[in-house]
Order: structure tokens, then C-alpha cells, then sequence
């Protein structure tokens, strides 16, 4: 056994304010995702994703990093889900590798990389933790990239059948189903931005990409619902874009809505109500990228959601920008942030969760991500060995209480996965950034709880036992 005991150590006070708000049948979870943190990039049948692609590009990751190993979960499964059962967490959300589970994006199941994930299941099951399975992260095949990719149509029918064959396999145990993962990062980070993978950029393929991405989940949902063995619950998980201007000026004004609409509409509206934005389509029709739409698609797409899954991490303080998109970030130097380095801002949660109820309807809502990347390797030590990340605690507790706000406020915020369980692989930061719950010791790797994990068991307990 690595991983240091969470037991009987007790955690910073927990102030009544992060909890009050939340119900005793709240879910309390943490999330990671199969690229971050599983490794074993090249065994029992897995082939490359993107990210192994370009990963090992040179430059295109900080300090070459990659996650070949990553932090070894493949092989130390059982020992993580112990972390969770201490820590008192009743869910679980991880992501499955197409490329393990799927390798090179077609044909039949690979029978040794299910195998993984069937023993994960089983082992969340028998610690009493509700799985949530997140059938893409990010990790697309690269032959499928190599024949185009998100912007190619083909592609969202690959993602079903994939999909169809993970809700075959393990949806006698799993209920809970998400199909994608931050269709923005997909789209406009890997094929606009290029620091994503696959890096490529070219503003048409971006919105293509969106919008074979919302297809691809559509056609999921019918599949996941179609070939699990017992009811599902699915839905989608978005990061949409808090955008305020910088000022009150008409030109900040107008870089905000151009933001909105890139950031945030361009997924709900088609998911929930079928259509998308006519000044989206406005804006984007002198670049020739208005999305591909074809017959069918947005009745597709917009099949009906079980819940929706909500990503936050910082709102986004904008201006006007030459490029295509019409906006750019302008960085709040006079407020405090993290370490990567993003503004926080628990405010925009409540505003982003009560917004998605007004204009998207009474959804059950679930952040899927929250938490905060600091420099804990130069943060306090305890005599344990024990990183004392008060400031973690601190943006945990804050945001917490923005949930209570808004379920005060009308949001039916059902639960909370914190991001992450552990340091792990955080894309082009490779290593540099950690946001876990739990510090791994990348040379050993040693699992060592730090004080946030325990004042999230705090909380949880709190909750309820109100």
C-alpha cells in the first residue's frame, strides 16, 4: 500500500456556509479523467489517441511532458478507489479511452481494455461508490483523426457505435452516463487554438468540430439508452463561458455576446433547444463557418437530457480581438487567481447555474468539475508528510457556498465532483499544474492526501448529517 492513511486526521474547521445550502441526498464526488491519469499507453491492446500524438510532439506540451505513465492508475486501480472510499466520496466520475476500449475507432470491442474498466466498476460497487462514466475526454483515436478528425461528419458515427458498445458492456452497473466533455476545449483548443490536441488551426474545422461533436452526442444518447441493459441516465457536460466585458463600452459589449455565443450558446442552444443562434450564424457566416448542418441533425442532437453537467473554474473578462472570433481575455491582475494562472471568481458560478435555469429550463444540474491548481509543492508541510493547501480549501468552501446560492436562487444542483482526485497529466502544462485532492509523488508514485481531501470529507459529512 502507497497511499498514506486519511484517517483519524481531522480537517480545517468546515464554516456553515459551504454546506447550508446543500441537501443530506447531495452527491459528493471527485473526477479524473483516462489520458490523465490511467498510463499504460501501449498495453492490453490500447492504441494512440491524439493526446499520445501530441504529447510527444516536441513543444507542443511543457517540458515534454506526456502521459505514457501518467500517474500508473492502470495498474493501481484498486489502490485509488480506496482513496475515495476514506475520503467518504459516494461518487466517482471517470472518463473510458476509446483507443483502449475501441482501438482505431472501429470495429469490434477490445475485450482486455474493458476488462479495466469492468474492474474499476466492480471495485467502485463493492466500496459503495457510485460510478459516473464519461464515454469521451478527449482521447480520440488517432486514425480517426488521421481521416479528419471532429470536422469530418464520419467521425460523430464512430463516437455512437463506440458508445453503443461501452453501455453494452458495463451498463448493467453503470446508470450514470456523460458523453462528452468540454465540446469547447475539443473544438476551438484543438482544431482553432491548436493548444489542444491535435493542434491544428483553422477557424471552419473548429465549428465543424462543434458541430459533429453535438452530433456525435446525440447519436450516443440513442445508442447508450438502445444497448444498456438496464435504464440509463445520460447526459452532456459543458464548461460555458462566463463572459463580461471590460468595460461598458459598446465594442466590450459586443466582444462579451461574440464570447457568449462561441462559448456557451453555440452548445446549449442546439442540445436543448434544437436551433442555433442566429447571431452566431451571422457572425459566422463571413468566414464560411457556419456549423454543417444537414437534415436531421438538430432533431438529433437535441435529444432530451437526463441532467446536465457543468464545468467552472473562472469567468472570462473580455475585449474586442482582430481574429475571427471578435474577442480576447483580458487577465484581473487586482483579484486574486491560482496558479495557472485564472482569476477566482465563485460569483460566476452561482450566476452561470441560475442562467442555465432561466434560459435552459429546470434541468437537474451537477458540477462535474470544480477546484483549483495551486503550487503545493511549495505550500506548508505537515510532520506527516502532509501538504497543508489552505488556500485549496479556501476556493473549495467558497465555491461551494456559490452552489448553495443557487440552489437558493432556483438551480436544482444535485451534486458536486470535485476536480481533482489527483495531480495528474494536466494537458499542455504536462505536470507543472496540480489541482488534486490528493498529491502524488510522480517519481514513486506515492498517493498522499492533502488537507483539502480531508476538509472534503468534512464537508461531506456535514452535509449529511445536518
Amino acid at each position: 500500500m502507497t497511499a498514506a492513511s486519511t484517517e483519524p486526521v481531522p480537517s480545517a474547521p468546515v464554516p456553515s456556509e459551504a454546506v447550508d445550502g446543500l441537501p443530506v441526498d447531495f452527491v459528493w464526488g471527485a473526477a479524473t479523467s483516462a489520458y490523465q491519469i490511467e498510463g499504460a499507453a501501449a498495453e492490453d491492446g490500447r492504441t494512440a489517441s491524439i493526446w499520445d500524438t501530441f504529447s510527444h510532439t516536441p513543444g507542443a506540451v511543457a517540458d515534454g511532458d506526456h502521459g505514457d505513465v501518467a500517474c500508473d492508475h492502470y495498474h493501481r486501480m484498486p489502490e485509488d478507489v480506496g482513496l475515495l472510499a476514506d475520503l467518504g466520496l459516494d461518487a466517482y466520475r471517470f472518463s473510458l479511452s476509446w483507443p483502449r476500449i475501441q482501438p482505431g475507432g472501429k470495429g469490434p470491442a477490445n475485450a482486455r481494455g474493458l476488462a479495466f474498466y469492468d474492474r474499476l466498476v466492480d471495485e467502485l460497487l463493492a466500496k459503495g461508490i457510485t460510478p459516473w462514466a464519461t464515454l469521451y475526454h478527449w482521447d480520440l483515436p488517432q486514425e480517426l483523426e488521421d481521416a479528419g478528425g471532429w470536422p469530418a461528419r464520419d467521425t460523430a458515427y464512430r463516437f455512437a457505435e463506440y458508445a453503443g458498445i461501452a453501455a453494452a458492456a458495463l451498463g448493467d452497473r453503470v446508470t450514470n452516463w456523460i458523453t462528452l466533455n468540454e465540446p469547447y476545449c475539443s473544438a476551438q483548443l484543438g482544431y482553432y487554438n491548436g493548444i489542444h490536441a491535435p493542434g491544428r488551426k483553422h477557424f471552419p474545422d473548429f465549428t465543424k468540430a462543434a458541430h459533429h461533436l453535438l452530433l456525435g452526442h446525440g447519436l450516443a444518447v440513442q445508442e447508450v439508452r438502445a444497448q444498456a441493459p438496464r435504464p440509463p441516465r445520460v447526459g452532456i457536460t459543458f464548461n460555458p463561458t462566463v463572459a463580461h466585458p471590460a468595460s461598458d463600452a459598446p465594442e466590450d459589449v459586443e466582444a462579451a455576446r461574440r464570447a457568449d455565443a462561441l462559448g456557451t450558446r453555440l452548445y446549449l442552444d442546439p442540445v436543448v433547444h434544437g436551433r442555433y443562434p442566429e447571431d452566431l450564424l451571422a457572425d459566422l457566416e463571413p468566414y464560411s463557418a457556419t456549423p454543417p448542418v444537414q437534415d436531421g441533425d438538430l432533431e438529433a442532437i437535441a435529444q432530451p437530457l437526463d441532467f446536465l453537467g457543468v464545468n467552472y473554474y473562472f469567468r472570462n473578462v473580455v475585449r474586442p480581438s482582430a481574429e475571427p472570433h471578435g474577442y480576447e481575455s483580458v487577465p484581473q491582475t487586482d483579484r486574486p487567481s491560482t496558479a495557472m494562472p485564472w482569476e477566482i471568481y465563485p460569483e460566476g458560478l452561482t450566476d452561470l447555474l441560475t442562467r442555465i435555469t432561466r434560459e435552459y429550463g429546470a434541468l437537474p444540474l451537477y458540477i462535474t468539475e470544480n477546484g483549483a491548481a495551486f503550487d503545493d509543492e511549495k505550500s506548508a508541510v505537515d510532520e506527516s508528510g502532509r501538504v497543508q493547501d489552505t488556500d485549496r480549501i479556501a476556493y473549495l468552501a467558497d465555491h461551494l457556498a456559490a452552489v448553495g446560492r443557487a440552489r437558493a436562487a432556483g438551480a436544482d444542483v444535485r451534486g458536486y465532483f470535485c476536480w481533482s482526485l489527483m495531480d495528474n497529466f494536466e494537458w499542455a502544462y504536462g505536470y507543472a499544474k496540480r489541482f488534486g485532492l490528493v498529491h502524488v509523488d510522480y517519481a514513486t508514485q506515492r498517493r498522499t492526501p492533502k488537507a483539502s481531501a480531508l476538509w472534503l470529507r468534512d464537508a461531506a459529512r456535514a452535509a449529511r448529517t445536518r
